[in-house]
């Protein structure tokens, strides 16, 4: 739904404050309606951990101005999502995040979100826990990748006026380089709506960290989605999820990029999933992602050690990327055997629209 707004911004009273460059009209294009045959959860960007949190919530979820402010520091997003609660589930409050931050809130709005941020890269104390978790990978960058980083984050702020704003959950370091370079040649006001749609990104994974971490019932189980979570904040061996994908194109003999992707692990205990077993309703979601322009799935995981063992299911909404092909999505369902917790599984698409291929990777 493309949305018309006229505004003159000003940037919100922050330390770091910086005179906003945007004045005049813009039109804003918000995500298209799910399509009918999407499955039954609806798909969202950027590595939106899920957790199986909807299977445990036994109760609405109701969220406070202040616990919004936590995922998005706009204060007239944090009422209105406050005021829309509860949420009968996370996929409902998801929806009701994207409506309100494409629909709802002004550009002065977006701008105290992105001030809320630091930039990209920074080390310092200060920095809150959920953002070191989504740049841990930019941990390992060199010095000089590091030093780049700086350098090009302070001309950005000096073009646009605003924080470079990217959802940095499971990218590198130059990787974000790379992206920062390329959005640096922008339009002021196509970078705006950029900025915009990363913010929604990190929002989205953030409040599904919130509802993990603070279920309404308390949780009769030893280690919960919160436990795994901290785990994987910066102590596992790894450096990237157990489970990843990609998709190529074998009609085009390129990359498919921007296909919706989703993983989801077998909970129901009294059975495994079968060829016989037509009931898929044992199957809990861990992580929503939209593939990049290299084929390549955000996070779709928490980056862990060990890997609970169970059955996995990895599904490609190929209808919205290929209209007129055969197959309206493709669901892979694998193993993971008890002794195999410790390895990576890689798990590729090869599509055209009427074959597809896969196997297990490195």
């Amino acid at each position: 739904m493309a949305v018309r707004r006229f505004f003159r911004p000003k940037v919100p009273e922050s330390r770091n404050r910086q005179p906003s460059h945007f004045t005049g009209s813009i039109t804003l294009t918000g995500s298209p309606p799910l399509p009918e045959e999407s499955p039954p959860h609806s798909p969202f960007p950027c590595a939106v951990e899920l957790a199986a949190c909807e299977a445990e919530m036994a109760a609405p979820m109701l969220l406070s101005a202040e616990d919004v402010l936590r995922v998005n520091g706009s204060r007239r997003f944090a009422a209105a999502m406050a005021a829309a609660s509860p949420f009968a589930s996370l996929a409902d409050a998801l929806l009701a995040a994207r409506r309100i931050w494409l629909n709802e809130v002004d550009v002065n709005g977006w701008l105290e979100a992105f001030a809320a941020h630091p930039a990209i890269g920074t080390t310092s104390p200060s920095v809150s826990k959920w953002s070191k978790e989504e740049q841990s990978a930019l941990s390992t960058a060199t010095d000089s990748t590091a030093q780049e980083l700086a350098e090009w984050n302070a001309r950005y702020r000096e073009k646009f006026g605003f924080v470079f704003m990217i959802c940095a959950s499971g990218r590198t370091a130059p990787e974000v380089l790379a992206e920062l370079k390329r959005r640096y040649t922008n339009r002021p006001i196509v970078e705006l709506e950029a900025a915009a749609q990363e913010e929604l990104k990190i929002t989205e994974l953030r409040l599904a960290k919130l509802f993990s971490s603070e279920p309404t019932v308390p949780s009769t189980t030893t280690e919960g989605p919160a436990t795994q979570s901290d785990k994987a904040a910066g102590s596992s061996n790894r450096s990237r999820p157990p489970i990843t994908t990609h998709v190529l194109d074998t009609a085009r003999g390129s990359p498919a990029s921007g296909i919706e992707v989703h993983l989801e692990m077998w909970k129901d205990s009294s059975a495994p999933p079968s060829f016989s077993n037509k009931d898929f309703s044992g199957w809990a979601t861990l992580g929503y992602s939209v593939t990049n322009n290299d084929g390549r799935s955000g996070q779709l995981m928490d980056i862990v050690d060990n890997i609970a063992p169970g059955f996995y299911r990895i599904s490609f909404n190929t209808r919205k990327y290929s209209p007129a092909g055969f197959f309206p999505y493709v669901s892979i369902i694998f193993e993971i055997k008890e002794n195999q917790t410790a390895e990576h599984f890689h798990v590729p698409l090869l599509h055209s629209p009427f074959s597809f291929t896969t196997y297990r990777g490195s």
